[in-house]
């Protein structure tokens, strides 16, 4: 049986204070934003919500939806701190996709409510925080508060990509949310670029250049 994410990182890390995790969403696509959120629980959270709580990856989008309720639920009553942070696509272009996504991830840790003593940040490296860091390398498998940052991170980013996807809907962004399909990719070739495409990336610029 693989193993489901749970709460022994951040109660190995309790001495230090309030634990926080960060994850991203949106790292790979060919449009959008990037998004990050940080998640703290506040208190020791009910079996229902860690149940639902999984690397967001391996999770279904009803899934993610409803895990994302019983977070917000959760924080409405003071019993989890979310912060949601996110880089534009004109951000992604200055400043490249890593630092870009660091910026989002320091946003999201920046609109925690209370602030955290420490952070578990999904993946071999991270930002620099006003505290201790701690990087997981598959972080959102192990770490029940990654996961469900990593969850918060994926159900706002592809609502974004939906509301997007109204306006441009040649790009099937309500499918794939901006992530190169062969559908997206062919549209793009088709039709060329749209502001909300990462003009850095090379499957886009291909596309420019053709232009």
């Amino acid at each position: 049986m693989r193993r489901r994410p749970d709460l022994l990182l951040e109660l190995e890390a309790a001495p230090a204070g309030r634990v926080a995790g960060v994850d991203e969403a949106g790292r790979g696509p060919l449009a959008g934003p990037v998004f990050a959120a940080a998640v703290i629980f506040l208190v020791r959270p009910d079996p229902e919500l860690a149940r639902r709580i999984d690397d967001s990856k391996r999770m279904s989008g009803a899934q993610r939806e409803a895990a994302y309720r019983l977070l917000e639920a959760g924080r409405r009553e003071g019993r989890v701190a979310i912060g949601v942070g996110a880089a534009s696509v004109a951000e992604i272009g200055r400043l490249n996709i890593l630092q870009a996504t660091y910026l989002a991830m320091r946003r999201a840790v920046s609109r925690l409510c209370p602030a955290p003593d420490m952070i578990l940040v999904d993946g071999h490296r991270g930002p620099a925080f006003d505290c201790a860091v701690r990087c997981v390398v598959g972080g959102d498998r192990v770490s029940l508060s990654i996961a469900a940052a990593s969850v918060v991170a994926k159900v706002l980013r592809d609502r974004a990509m939906r509301r997007l996807a109204a306006r441009w809907p040649a790009y099937g962004w309500a499918a794939n949310c901006g992530y190169p399909t062969q559908a997206h990719r062919a549209a793009l070739a088709a039709f060329g670029a749209t502001p909300h495409h990462r003009r850095g990336f090379a499957l886009v610029a291909a596309t420019l250049r053709a232009d």
